[in-house]
């Protein structure tokens, strides 16, 4: 589990370098930086009140936990007599807070694809901490601590359909949810705080007009491919445990991935007549994304329809933002947002136990897509919100500063020096 959770760690500065490398040359080291400014600002609140939040026994009208119960990890490392506590999975709770960390980080930084090159660094950090308390704690909570959008039988599904016997005396939903490693709580969340921030924020200078090419598509490549590595982390790693489960999630992460991939790269051959680099690292993110609340639940056959689709669905929705309007700069909305609700909705469709395609009736769909609906419009609430009260610390830098460069603005840098 440690494993995994380094996996997952790596996947932040993977990001960075696939963001990094979409971004302009004046841009760069400003959109790797808001990645490890993920990193610093959400270590620190996790520590302190985000994992009581998250997954405290404490619950809030089933949103979220309360942050003072294990307020800087008190009673949650060892026990009176110095014994490390057990955590729900059979190893020491210390190593699910390593784990659950890392799923905290990444899903802030993926936000800040949406608003590339031309935000302020110190407001970003502040909605860093603003979000990730009000909108992915909660979500956490909900999804994954026995909240509302769990199984549990004060959750949402269990209201829908009714509860069961959960074989030790209790009662869970009859039919529960499905999120395996992050569908609703990563890429859901992520991809409709991007869309909201994009909208509020506004778009870039000359957005529609020029056309903003990626300035080093070998530092996208290699971020994909360290996202991709890193995913065995986020997927594998949510099964808790070296078993069949995670040998499962593994090979249609895999499967998943490169179907995606072909997707992606035949639908630009046909629209384009061109198979790009950009579009094959954008194909493997679209089928990590779709694969994640899934890789438990279905057969790697099934994993790969579903990545071939989320490969098509994300090469056409990228152009979206032309059509509507919306500056997403690199992309959070039409890879993360449509690929993240792809792949949670179609468990209810694919899934091999439940699915309507294996045998199952519509109860599973019908609850995937109320939590994939509830998240959206929390997080979507949620971010509108922080984003408006933001806005007297000055969202935008200068539009001399963008126009020159938000590196040097903003961190008195460049990224190149050619003098």
């Amino acid at each position: 589990m440690l494993i995994a959770a380094s996996l997952v760690l790596l996947m932040t500065p993977g990001l960075a370098f696939f963001y990094g490398g979409m971004s302009q040359q004046k841009s760069v080291l400003n959109m790797m930086m808001m990645s490890f400014g993920s990193m610093c600002v959400v270590v620190i609140i996790y520590v302190l009140w985000g994992w009581s939040m998250s997954y405290g026994t404490e619950d809030i009208g089933g949103l979220f936990a309360n942050p003072f119960e294990f307020f800087g990890l008190k009673d949650s490392i060892t026990d009176a007599d110095g014994n490390f506590i057990a955590g729900p999975w059979g190893y020491a709770n210390i190593i699910d807070v390593a784990f659950q960390v890392t799923f905290a980080i990444i899903t802030v930084a993926l936000i800040s694809g949406s608003i590339a090159g031309r935000v302020k660094y110190g407001t970003w950090l502040a909605f860093a901490g603003i979000w990730v308390t009000l909108a992915y704690f909660p979500l956490a909570h909900m999804v994954w601590g026995g909240g509302l959008l769990s199984g549990s039988e004060d959750g949402l599904a269990a209201k829908i359909f009714g509860t069961t016997d959960d074989g030790d005396g209790g009662l869970v939903a009859s039919v529960a949810p499905i999120d395996f490693a992050g569908g609703t709580v990563v890429h859901i969340n992520a991809g409709i705080a991007g869309l909201v921030l994009a909208i509020i924020i506004g778009k870039r200078i000359g957005f529609g007009k020029i056309a903003f090419r990626p300035h080093n598509l070998p530092f996208v490549m290699l971020g994909a491919a360290l996202l991709w590595f890193g995913w065995f982390g986020f997927n594998a790693g949510s099964a808790f445990a070296a078993d069949g489960v995670a040998g499962l999630a593994w090979v249609n992460t895999t499967a998943a991935t490169a179907a995606a991939i072909a997707g992606w790269l035949i639908t630009e051959r046909i629209r384009d007549g061109h198979a790009t680099s950009l579009g094959a690292a954008s194909g493997i993110v679209a089928g990590l994304v779709a694969i994640t609340p899934a890789a438990g639940a279905l057969t790697p056959v099934g994993a790969m329809i579903l990545g071939v689709i989320a490969g098509v669905l994300s090469a056409l929705a990228v152009g979206l933002k032309f059509k509507f309007g919306y500056d997403d700069s690199l992309d959070v909305v039409g890879v993360h947002l449509v690929a993240g609700l792809w792949g949670t909705i179609a468990i209810g469709l694919l899934g091999s136990e439940t699915g309507l395609f294996y045998g199952g009736d519509y109860k599973q769909l019908v609850v995937q897509i109320v939590i994939a609906a509830f998240a959206l419009i929390f997080t979507g609430i949620v971010t509108a919100v922080i984003a408006f009260a933001l806005k007297p610390l000055g969202w935008r830098v200068s539009e001399e500063e963008e126009a020159n460069g938000i590196d040097e603005a903003e961190h008195a840098e460049t990224a190149y020096d050619f003098a």
